[in-house]
């Protein structure tokens, strides 16, 4: 028997006929006796102090056994954190399922793995907590911010799964946050904020926008013009599918604009595709179904691709002279400014005709003037 054998053995002694075991057993704990500690608890059976002296002596899963007869949050805690600074991560999400589903301890424990950089092991235990009886909204907001932040791969199906869960507000944030357009989307449609998710469907289409959705969304908007804004964006981004967009948006849209949205996208792309056959028979389209108003401006937006003859004829001939008429004036000005451009080149090429030509010098025999 060794000299600290001993020297227990007679502090045994002592201990049972002074002492209560429990107070000793905290002198020992204190002065960094485990060995002593971990017999004088158990012979009390004070499973929380026992399962604080068995992390200091490596033993965590007898720590995990006696923080379970133990019952109590707080030892629930002093063990997580020391397996956590062991590197024992099974035991210590072993504990942590017992500390989650305090919601005003949550916060406590993913700080300490956070800053300790330990998010794998904080997602995982996050995840494994999800199944519990008592698991609250806290748990699966955290664990979706978690997912914006190191695994946004994960977060659209975790939000799909548990949406009615979550705090919407905050995993809203975390989401713009880290850019995740797609999730933002099903976010705001979830939380009934439609127009924010048309805005966002249509400013980040390639990650945010899907045909099903939008069409069932943008009927849901509260601000109109909305629908308006879709219709370009349409036309921008999927010209071949507008005509299914004008269906489910047909009842909530003025026709008359519509039809004028319409005319001046095709004015606007006659003009940039410099056809003049093309603008032509658009400004024929125009007053075959009586648009006099998109007629006219139809004149100024393919000005240059349009004949003023032709513009006459037809414009006599369907009693518009009265909207043709800022055109011809336009031409007219076009017309004189061009003849006077003229004019004033004629009178230079004369008066340079007019010119004295200069006269030869004459130099005498000796070479003077």
């Amino acid at each position: 028997m060794g000299v600290g054998d001993r020297c227990f053995s007679v502090m045994q002694i002592k201990i049972m006929r002074s002492k209560p075991h429990e107070e000793v057993g905290d002198r020992c704990y204190e002065e960094g006796m485990y060995e002593a500690a971990k017999l004088l608890y158990s012979n009390v059976s004070n499973f929380a102090c026992l399962a604080s002296t068995l992390v200091h002596l490596g033993e965590y899963q007898a720590a995990v056994d006696n923080s379970r007869k133990a019952s109590s949050t707080r030892t629930w805690k002093e063990v997580c954190f020391a397996c956590v600074d062991g590197q024992e991560f099974r035991f210590a999400q072993l504990c942590g399922l017992h500390i989650v589903i305090h919601a005003d301890e949550l916060e406590e424990l993913m700080c300490y793995y956070q800053d300790r950089g330990y998010f794998e092991e904080l997602i995982l235990l996050l995840e494994a907590a999800l199944g519990l009886e008592r698991a609250h909204m806290g748990m699966f907001t955290e664990l979706a911010i978690l997912y914006s932040k190191f695994k946004p791969q994960k977060m659209l199906e975790h939000l799909e799964l548990f949406w009615s869960r979550v705090n919407i507000p905050k995993v809203l944030r975390a989401a713009e946050q880290a850019h995740l357009w797609a999730e933002l989307v099903f976010l705001y449609d979830k939380y009934e904020e439609y127009d924010n998710a048309v805005l966002t469907m249509m400013s980040h289409p390639t990650e945010a926008w899907k045909e099903g959705q939008f069409k069932d969304i943008i009927t849901k908007v509260a601000n109109v013009e909305l629908c308006y804004r879709a219709l370009q964006f349409y036309l921008d981004f999927k010209p071949l599918l507008i005509n299914d967009l004008l269906l489910v948006l047909s009842p909530r849209l003025d026709h008359t604009w519509t039809v004028s949205f319409f005319s001046k996208d095709a004015m606007q792309h006659a003009a940039e595709s410099q056809d003049a056959e093309l603008a032509q028979k658009l400004l024929q389209w125009f007053l075959e179904e009586g648009k006099r108003e998109c007629f006219a401006a139809c004149l100024f937006t393919c000005y240059d691709l349009l004949r003023p003859d032709m513009v006459l004829e037809l414009a006599w001939r369907h009693n518009l002279m009265d909207l043709a008429m800022p055109y011809f004036i336009q031409v007219m000005r076009e017309y004189l400014s061009k003849v006077d451009k003229l004019d004033a080149l004629e009178s230079l090429r004369k008066q340079e005709e007019h010119v004295t030509e200069p006269a030869p010098l004459v130099f005498d025999f000796d070479g003077h003037e």
